[in-house]
């Protein structure tokens, strides 16, 4: 028997909380467990942390750049753990897993130091899944640590020869179909495919719109502001900024809008109309006098209201009426709160576009921003692209065929129907599309002319907009104007 003293033990150590890695974690089990968005979870839990003292502008930033950066690579990320555990992913629990790919992100696609980066991501460990299991987190993270990201990616991804989709989707974070889906839509070889991919992985710019009639560019270009590149309305906020602290944001004379969400409104409101019935009359009498004074417009998918306040303030101008109909009661109510202060005459009603409330033929132009997979958004929700499936696509493709049907049904002889749609999926865009023109008739209008400035809108006569042409989100617009048929 040794007569050797016995070394005394370490006092145990409370592990340091970090309230930026806690929140980041927080953010992330809510999109998991929840299937929440980043963007609807995140700002609330900033906001909880700024009234409690615990955050700055620094810690805020940090915390945004964790929750969405990980989540955008959370598929590549998972990749290389997959390298460094004994075990199938799938029987990683998920806690751990958000845990791990907080780490792998700061110790490869940030500036933080590696020891920082491992150190900080075990103490979160400690505090959020147990002493046992940050062991575990431990050594799995000194495993990615050996190396960079080109070095994972070099060893995760197979060869472009021998799988360029697969080789696409991990070294620039898209599931496989998505690429696929994205290459048919844009056509062409691998290098605008990686353009694409690797704009989808920006950080977007904050983009504002100055409501026509109710606020001004001017005095939306302030600090680090620069005018929009395509719409007049259009400031952008090149150094990020808060919308909230400005005056016409605050007070809803402008907003917080893409410019191509802002272009599909301005292409609407552009389009040109055949006169309604050979007196030059309405279905409902009112006379026309060539400026639009008379007419009425319906945005049939109003919510959350973005697009309904552009239209409600072009429809002012020109003396047209606007009627913003949203199936989903709450989201109606957004609506009404975008289009209070409208300085013309509209309407907001709970109400199902497939199940229309009004008489065929009561508008003059109507909008259909229909729902979709939103593929076309995913700079600004990175968790969509792991979320959806192909068989989300096919069970949109009903609604969407069935609200533009109706919307050519709303809309009068000579009347214009914009089919929009944030994505850039074909099942969703010329598919739809190329269906109701057979079924009903309609003519197709060449957008591309209501867009003048604007470079690469292909050869017509709809429009799909790109980030990476375009810095807008990848939407899709239609102009469709019924026929006698």
């Amino acid at each position: 028997m040794s007569n050797r003293p016995r070394r005394p033990s370490k006092p145990y150590r409370r592990p340091r909380k970090d309230p930026v890695r806690i929140l980041a974690f927080e953010a992330l089990r809510a999109v998991d467990e929840r299937d929440a968005y980043a963007n609807l979870v995140l700002p609330p839990l900033l906001r909880k942390a700024r009234d409690k003292g615990d955050f700055d502008s620094r810690d805020a930033a940090l915390a945004t750049e964790l929750v969405y950066g990980t989540l955008r690579w959370q598929g590549t990320y998972d990749a290389i753990v997959a390298e460094c555990v004994d075990r199938p992913l799938r029987e990683v629990d998920p806690p751990v897993l958000d845990v791990l790919s907080l780490g792998v992100h700061q110790l490869l696609n940030t500036r933080i130091p590696t020891h920082a980066g491992v150190s900080a991501t075990v103490e979160l460990a400690r505090v959020v899944l147990g002493d046992g299991r940050a062991k575990f987190v431990n050594a799995v993270l000194r495993k990615v640590a050996a190396d960079d990201l080109e070095g994972w990616l070099e060893r995760v991804t197979p060869s472009y020869d021998e799988d360029p989709e697969e080789h696409l989707g991990i070294r620039h974070a898209h599931p496989r179909w998505v690429v696929s889906a994205l290459w048919d839509s844009l056509g062409g070889g691998s290098n605008g495919m990686e353009d694409l991919l690797a704009a989808d992985n920006d950080r977007p710019e904050v983009t504002l719109v100055a409501r026509p009639g109710r606020a001004t560019t001017e005095e939306l270009l302030t600090g680090d502001a620069v005018p929009g590149r395509w719409s007049p309305y259009a400031v952008r906020l090149a150094e990020g900024g808060e919308p909230g602290a400005i005056d016409a944001v605050r007070e809803g004379r402008a907003g917080v809008q893409d410019e191509g969400s802002q272009l599909v409104a301005l292409a609407l409101a552009g389009a040109p109309l055949e006169p309604p019935a050979e007196d030059g009359a309405s279905a409902s009498g009112e006379e026309r006098d060539g400026s639009g004074r008379g007419e009425r417009w319906l945005d049939g998918c109003a919510g959350p209201g973005g697009k309904a306040a552009l239209l409600g303030a072009l429809a002012a101008q020109r003396g047209a009426v606007l009627l913003a109909a949203e199936k989903q009661q709450h989201r109606a109510g957004l609506v009404a709160r975008s289009l209070d202060g409208n300085p013309g005459p509209y309407a907001v009603v709970t109400a199902d576009a497939t199940r229309p409330a009004w008489r065929p033929g009561s508008f003059d132009r109507v909008l259909v921003d229909v729902p979709c997979t939103g593929l076309g958004a995913l700079r600004r929700r990175p968790e969509a692209r792991w979320r959806r499936s192909p068989e989300d696509v096919t069970g949109f493709a009903p609604l969407q065929r069935d609200l533009l049907r109706q919307a050519l049904n709303s809309v009068r002889v000579g009347g214009v129907v914009c089919y929009a749609t944030c994505s850039p999926h074909l099942a969703e865009t010329r598919a739809v599309v190329g269906d109701l023109v057979k079924e009903t008739g309609a003519e197709q209008i060449d957008v591309r002319p209501l867009l003048p400035e604007m470079p690469h809108l292909g050869d017509g006569p709809d429009v799909q907009l790109w980030p990476h042409l375009h810095g807008t989100d990848a939407m899709y617009m239609a102009l469709l104007r019924r026929t006698p048929s």
